[in-house]
């Protein structure tokens, strides 16, 4: 991106709608977990996830009450990107824009004050409920993911490479949370009927997203911010931008347009870490697309906002000069956009 790729952003005849749909959770109560200890990563379950912190479980640097802060802040339209369990960079950065928002104190941490202000704002569902799986939620096809550029090539589309892969996206957390909040369950194994405790991200109505005027992609702070017409700030996302070699671009741009499910040419003479001799190729969509399920053009060539196959790097990695956010996140953004929408790119 910039001088490092470029996208042909092609929008396809099936419509993206693993983020679209909604979830059946009918209310499950579980027995309450007390703890007078900050908790860890081997501490989580879907008890733990739903139990009300303790003062000392509210200094947890990982674990439970992290997967509930998450969960919490995902349904404020404060990202962490990937809900992990763990308060590292991008939830300590939702946390300081969530506290800010609301005239907190900007601690970065989940204090007493900024937890009751959280939980009134995401509203009273447990953070973690259970899903039913129906025949949708079992669809494949799931491959076998080439690491190959040319190898994808061949493929018709960079699907899933499983269903736990499609239901950590669709839920949008780590491999490692949904396993731990479902011990000795098999996920390939699941049928229509069986119930799994997913994260609760999807209980606030989402069909009619709030419409954004104005995107700035602070490039100091690795984020992207979305501001409604009255200059409030409605979405918080982190991001990947470029590096020092490729650098994302300043100034100010407009959405150009909007494609779902894009195809990707990759041409090596863009990229500074492939030989220029080497063949290109066009790569199928599908979620594991290097740019994901979405891609937002702007008024700049070669230079989109988009999704990502590794929501686990957003924040933590670099990219040729595009802003990269989850799938989810993209998702969001494009659907609360439109043509025109003035994107910042600031320092």
């Amino acid at each position: 991106m910039n001088k490092r790729s470029t996208i042909a952003a092609l929008a396809l005849a099936f419509a993206f709608t693993a983020c679209s749909s909604r979830v059946s959770v009918p209310a499950v109560e579980v027995e309450p977990v007390e703890s007078t200890r900050p908790l860890t990563i081997d501490d989580i379950s879907a008890a733990a996830v739903n139990a009300d912190p303790t003062a000392a479980t509210l200094r947890s640097t990982s674990g439970p009450v992290i997967v509930r802060a998450q969960v919490l802040l995902d349904r404020a339209q404060f990202s962490v990107g990937v809900i992990d369990g763990n308060a590292g960079r991008n939830t300590e950065l939702a946390l300081v824009w969530f506290q800010k928002t609301h005239n907190l104190p900007a601690t970065s941490t989940l204090d007493s004050a900024t937890y009751t202000r959280l939980m009134q704002v995401a509203g009273a569902a447990p953070p973690v409920m259970r899903f039913v799986v129906d025949e949708e939620t079992l669809q494949g096809p799931f491959i076998v993911l080439p690491r190959n550029v040319y190898e994808q090539a061949r493929l018709r589309c960079l699907c899933y490479a499983s269903l736990t892969e499609k239901l950590a996206e669709r839920f949008h957390a780590t491999l490692e949370v949904m396993r731990k909040l479902n011990p000795g369950i098999g996920f390939a194994a699941l049928k229509p009927g069986d119930t799994i405790w997913v994260p609760a991200v999807e209980v606030l109505p989402s069909a009619n997203p709030m419409r954004v005027a104005r995107i700035q992609v602070a490039k100091k702070g690795s984020y992207v911010h979305a501001y409604d017409r009255s200059g409030r700030l409605v979405y918080h996302f982190p991001s990947t931008l470029g590096s020092r070699y490729d650098p994302s671009p300043t100034g100010n741009f407009k959405v150009t347009g909007v494609a779902w499910d894009p195809v990707f040419r990759y041409d090596p003479t863009l990229f500074s870490d492939v030989a220029d001799n080497k063949p290109g190729a066009k790569l199928p969509p599908g979620p594991n697309s290097p740019v994901g399920r979405v891609w937002i053009a702007l008024s700049r060539d070669h230079i989109g906002i988009h999704g990502t196959p590794t929501p686990e790097t957003i924040g933590f990695a670099s990219s040729h000069g595009c802003v990269r956010l989850t799938n989810w996140d993209a998702t969001k953004l494009a659907r609360a956009a439109s043509r025109g929408t003035r994107v910042d790119f600031t320092s």
